[in-house]
């Protein structure tokens, strides 16, 4: 059975020993980050921090923090199931995936998946005047400019098609009103905005809810698919909405608290500094304002939060997920893919590593080019390319390949002038940089490559199997030697 709430999560956690509860008194300025960072880094489990300093509101942090937690929130044993099951129930050939899946009319049961309006839910057992102040919102590192809700689900309608975005976009609270909203110009949440007819845009926002719905607020998805509907594929059963108080929005029934308001077209405010996911401080920067003008919640909510910072933070799986889901995706898209890897340490955007079966002369360059043209993948400053031998999941393996098989005089693809993530403070104008190429792959003579490609150093496969029985019989009075 899906999970139908966050608390839902957290009791399956528990069941599972993958869950502390913290009775000291620990506070949300700063001391819960210290916590929540060594934990996360240490492979630990999540946190329960249930005396937050000055509130009667537990914390939750770190739910996501390991490979096995993350499977559970998704209910999978691979992540890569998710996408395969999204590849099975399409009938389009590989050149109409990313259409049909727009237009959900090659969904077989898509009905199924489509969210349900009901009349009440859990985030309506109190129904308030908003006041921020009441929550612990955490301010996670020393340079921030305040505290920042950092896990929330931001709901917006796109003003011309009616349809609805769920995003992820920090928010710093400016007083107990009002926050800013930092919603990137590359997000559909900032497409919205511009797109608006009026002097306002309606937004609410949803802050500790049901796994599936939270990862999907974060996933890749192709403008005008839900995600809502994305979270009830995911857990096989459809996710339940509600109307807000305040605004012509639906939100999340069984969520753990919401915010209901709206930003102003004409109204911008510094945001920042920020102790972003880079590792970096991401500078003050005007966003837009956003005012609460309802506050709807559990009788006794939980706060979800994470903290991000120089990786790895917890938020590292997120985008570990979103890798292994859609590489199915990637693969119906572009057969020659064998796999690819999003280091953790370059931070989502700034490094792509794929393996290909090789078929053809530029093959490599190919395939750069095609990815930098596709989603969020357009923003990836580095693509470095290797053959179907290497495995893309082990450094040593790529490291190898790229000093052994490239030539920076023929194998580098410089691309000047192209969108960039907006939080890559190295390059010299914001949004807008150059990327790199890099073909590690084994040149062909029709590329140019006249000498004769050495052979790689292997053992013959059956002294090795000889070998190895010998081996597994010593290995424990060499290694412990």
């Amino acid at each position: 059975m899906p999970y139908d709430s966050l608390g839902d999560f957290v009791n399956k956690l528990e069941t599972e020993d993958e869950l502390v509860r913290i009775k000291h008194e620990v506070d949300p300025i700063l001391e819960m980050t210290v916590i929540a960072e060594k934990a996360v880094k240490a492979g630990g489990k999540a946190l329960m921090f249930e005396n937050s300093k000055g509130y009667n509101i537990p914390v939750l942090m770190n739910a996501f923090g390991t490979e096995k937690r993350m499977k559970m929130a998704l209910e999978v044993d691979r992540f890569e199931e998710i996408g395969e099951r999204l590849i099975g129930m399409t009938k389009v050939r590989p050149s109409g995936i990313i259409e049909g899946i727009k237009s959900l009319s090659v969904l077989k049961d898509a009905m199924s998946f489509i969210p349900k309006t009901v009349k009440k839910g859990a985030c309506k057992e109190v129904v308030e005047e908003p006041n921020l102040m009441k929550f612990p919102i955490l301010k996670c590192w020393p340079g921030d400019a305040g505290r920042f809700i950092t896990l929330p689900v931001v709901i917006t309608k796109d003003p011309e098609t009616g349809n609805f975005n769920a995003g992820m976009y920090r928010m710093q609270v400016f007083d107990a009103k009002t926050t800013g909203m930092h919603w990137q110009i590359h997000k559909h949440g900032a497409e919205h905005f511009r797109k608006a007819k009026s002097d306002k845009l309606e937004v609410a926002v949803a802050i500790g809810v049901d796994p599936a719905i939270l990862y999907a607020s974060t996933a890749p998805l192709p403008l005008g698919l839900d995600e809502f509907m994305f979270a009830g594929f995911i857990r096989k059963e459809r996710v339940k909405l509600v109307n807000c108080e305040t605004v012509d929005l639906k939100v999340p029934a069984n969520a753990e608290i919401v915010l209901e308001g709206y930003v102003k077209t004409d109204e911008l405010r510094m945001e920042g500094p920020f102790g972003d996911h880079t590792g970096y401080y991401t500078p003050a920067e005007p966003y837009p304002v956003f005012h609460v003008t309802a506050v709807t919640r559990r009788e006794n909510p939980i706060y979800h939060a994470t903290v991000v910072g120089k990786p790895p933070m917890e938020d590292a799986w997120l985008g570990k997920a979103t890798e292994r889901i859609f590489l199915p995706v990637l693969r119906m898209l572009f057969p020659e893919i064998v796999d690819i890897n999003l280091p953790v340490e370059a931070t989502f955007h700034n490094l792509a590593i794929v393996s290909i079966r090789k078929s053809f002369p530029g093959h490599a360059k190919k395939v750069m080019f095609a990815l930098w043209g596709i989603g969020m993948l357009s923003l990836t400053k580095v693509i470095i390319v290797v053959d179907d031998d290497v495995n893309v999941q082990n450094l040593r393996e790529v490291l190898w390949a790229v000093t052994s098989r490239f030539d920076p005089s023929r194998d580098l693809v410089v691309i000047q002038g192209a969108p960039i993530d907006s939080l890559d403070h190295s390059i010299y104008l914001q949004n807008y940089g150059g990327k790199l190429g890099i073909d590690a792959t084994k040149k062909w003579k029709e590329e140019g490559f006249e000498r004769e490609w050495p052979e790689v150093v292997e053992m013959d496969p059956e002294i090795e199997k000889r070998a190895l029985r010998i081996w597994e019989e010593i290995k424990s009075m060499v290694l412990e030697g």
